[in-house]
């Protein structure tokens, strides 16, 4: 076991996701890197200042620009989305993974006898006229469904049939998207979209358990430190129990496929993946990196597991969009801002889009973080690349005290 101090632990972390020192992630090429090094990252619709997916590129990536990850999921279509920690973008070689939960898909969607019609009806549709949105669709009314892949448990209701169609075939693998306008979701036959190879490659893990160690291990190397313990940092990973945890890291383990790390002051070891040993061993040493000022997505990895951060950094964020606004400590949207080896604040930036403005609501410090010049032209660095990057003409910012 390796012992960490705490600022090892933190500077491995931030090396680890590239928010520390020169940019090592850079243009499309970084944008994939980084997808593959986390195995995905989250997708969320809610759009204030740029989609989760975005936010979580564009304080890593250099000169990202958010037609990038467009181009990469729907043209290239080197990734995909498709639930995995949630609602998910991946990188296109895991297709042939998640083969099993097509097959749940298809298992659920045999439930409900109104949608092989209506599934035959949108397919043919869409071979004769190419990719649909749930509009498109010569079907209406509404059926009783739900998505195996979405939903948990044996919640049943009505829902569009158009739209239903449109999931269930994409969660079973018959769809993919084809692109998307906003939130709107065009789809095309999965034939279309994928190379012959993908499409007839057979499942690489088709044992439970080999296909729960993957996993674990993407999350592991997604985050870069993880207690045993339930977290964040698995959700998605549905009818793991706290036995079959404890049972995949230690085979993990035994495979020298993660470390099993101490950091001083926690009672439980840390993991992190093996092939990190290097860059851990350079965060521990006297290395002097170049401080940065970024402003991290809400469901970044780097914060998938929240205590985990409280414990490492001191950090405590909560993500208050779901919080009535009488009762938000903060604001409805807002981002953690990175700063040298730990976390400055909070900021809460709003784009306005058609007046290509971002208002900078709010800019809140961390007790004992004090306004310095040093952090003053670092911050204003940061809002002028998030303006960039959010293509405003005009930043408005608060008074910071």
């Amino acid at each position: 076991m390796t012992d960490l101090s705490n600022r090892t632990a933190r500077r491995f972390l931030l090396l680890k996701h590239g928010l520390l020192g020169k940019r090592r992630f850079i243009g499309k090429e970084g944008v994939l890197s980084f997808v593959r090094q986390c195995g995905c990252i989250q997708f969320d619709p809610v759009d204030v200042c740029g989609r989760n997916a975005e936010l979580t590129l564009q304080s890593r990536v250099q000169g990202f620009q958010k037609q990038t990850l467009s181009n990469l999921l729907y043209r290239d279509r080197l990734l995909f989305d498709y639930p995995d920690k949630e609602l998910s973008i991946l990188p296109m070689e895991d297709w042939p993974h998640f083969a099993r939960f097509r097959a749940a898909a298809r298992d659920c969607g045999r439930q409900f006898p109104d949608l092989p019609p209506l599934e035959e009806r949108a397919a043919e549709h869409i071979r004769v006229h190419g990719p649909a949105e749930a509009a498109d669709l010569p079907i209406s009314g509404r059926i009783r469904w739900h998505s195996a892949i979405h939903w948990s448990g044996n919640w049943h209701g009505e829902s569009g049939a158009a739209r239903s169609v449109l999931e269930q075939m994409y969660s079973d693998g018959r769809l993919m998207i084809h692109h998307k306008t906003g939130a709107r979701k065009c789809y095309d036959l999965t034939e279309n979209c994928l190379p012959p190879e993908l499409l007839s490659a057979p499942e690489p893990l088709p044992d439970d358990f080999d296909f729960l160690k993957w996993r674990l291990l993407r999350r592991v190397g997604a985050v870069g430190l993880l207690h045993n313990r339930h977290s964040d940092a698995f959700l998605g990973i549905r009818d793991m129990n706290v036995g079959d945890r404890d049972r995949a890291f230690e085979a993990l383990l035994t495979e020298g496929k993660i470390l099993e790390t101490r950091m001083e002051g926690s009672l439980s070891p840390l993991y992190c993946a093996a092939a990190d040993q290097p860059l851990l061993n350079i965060a521990a040493s006297e290395a002097v990196f170049l401080p940065r000022c970024e402003f991290l997505a809400p469901l970044d990895p780097m914060l998938w597991d929240r205590k985990l951060i409280r414990e490492i950094f001191g950090f405590s964020y909560r993500w208050e969009i779901y919080t009535p606004a009488v009762q938000r400590s903060y604001g409805y949207y807002v981002l953690p801002i990175i700063y040298g080896e730990g976390f400055a604040g909070r900021i809460e930036p709003v784009v306005r889009k058609k007046e290509g403005v971002l208002e900078i609501k709010n800019i809140w410090l961390e007790p004992g973080v004090r306004f310095t010049k040093k952090l003053q032209s670092a911050l204003t660095g940061a809002v002028r690349r998030f303006a960039r990057f959010s293509q405003c003409h005009e930043i408005i910012l608060p008074e910071i005290n």
